[in-house]
């Protein structure tokens, strides 16, 4: 049973950072790739069926970690709640910004609106990479198995150290290579030749550089990530729009899933003594409390999928950036 539901679990975080990564990506890039409203607002409107049906994925997973797992739960939530209080108030601001943007015919208004969900989105993902960095390097547990330090401090310095910010630059760049072949794969007109144009070379730039930071930490997740960003940016430049979009869906799923399973059973690395460290078995819940999961998780978790499926494939044409004669 633990180690189902920490596949489940790790399937729901793959799925939000996925989904919402091209989410995510339209936002940080609309403002940059429509050059008038008219092409920001096509841009845009790739992701309008689908942004908040994606966020179920993180009450999803967060809502596993707390019912299966919840001593793990606990502890990120205490070493980490500054940055999950920043990433709650940023999505705040995102779903506003998408929703109060057609509220008003004024262009300066959606143009204010189409910075914040840029600023936005892109603070998201910044502080979800550095999370990710985190998780891979570890927190300062001590034997009592709680966070040590006091203050801010204990909550802001893990975000300070190299895997965080190798973490939050690979998110980003992760970010923009899957809203630049989303967009290119989703939409016609100018918008689709920059968003081509910009997966290619950001799959270069990513190459380039992932390759620097792998040979310096001696990541082989980091040279990984470079392969990846290597073959999304030939297959954009070739026009292969569906294939460039799924490489890199695939290849930040499988950086989700080596982030979580970088250290095998122990799901949080203790910085200050390995024997501190908190394993899968440690954090589980009891069993009788997996079995009243299970059940739940049967009936409601097919449900989601199934009707996410669906909506992708009734929204699954093309949004047009042209402007067409009427």
């Amino acid at each position: 049973m633990i180690t189902f539901w920490f596949a489940i679990l790790v399937l729901a975080w793959v799925l939000y950072f996925v989904l919402e990564g091209f989410d995510f990506g339209v936002g940080v890039l609309a403002p940059f790739l429509g050059r008038d409203e008219h092409e920001r607002g096509a841009a845009i409107r790739t992701i309008g069926p689908f942004w908040d049906g994606n966020e179920v994925w993180l009450v999803a997973a967060i809502g596993v970690t707390f019912a299966a797992f919840p001593d793990w739960y606990a502890v990120l939530l205490a070493g980490l709640y500054l940055p999950m209080v920043g990433i709650l108030l940023l999505l705040a601001v995102r779903g506003v910004a998408l929703e109060f943007r057609g509220k008003h015919d004024s262009p300066a208004w959606r143009r204010r609106c189409d910075r914040l969900l840029c600023a936005s989105s892109a603070g998201v993902v910044l502080l979800w990479g550095a999370q990710l960095g985190v998780f891979v390097h570890g927190l300062a547990l001590g034997a009592d198995g709680t966070v040590t330090g006091n203050g801010l401090g204990r909550s802001l310095s893990p975000l300070l150290t190299p895997a965080a910010g190798l973490g939050a630059l690979a998110a980003l760049l992760g970010t923009v290579l899957l809203g630049a072949t989303f967009l290119a794969l989703r939409t016609t007109g100018p918008v689709r030749r920059r968003a081509s144009a910009l997966a290619r070379n950001a799959g270069n730039l990513g190459t380039v550089g992932l390759l620097l930071a792998g040979i310096g930490t001696g990541s082989r997740l980091t040279l990984a990530a470079a392969v990846i960003s290597f073959i999304a940016g030939m297959l954009a430049r070739q026009g292969r729009e569906a294939w460039a979009f799924t490489v890199t869906a695939l290849g930040v799923a499988g950086g989700v899933v080596a982030v979580f399973t970088a250290h095998g059973s122990v799901v949080l690395r203790s910085t200050l003594d390995p024997m501190w460290s908190l394993t899968r078995a440690e954090a589980a819940a009891t069993p009788s409390a997996l079995k009243v999961v299970t059940v739940a998780g049967v009936i409601v978790l097919p449900g989601v999928l199934a009707y996410q499926a669906w909506s992708y494939w009734v929204f699954r044409r093309r949004v047009a950036s042209e402007r067409i004669a009427s």
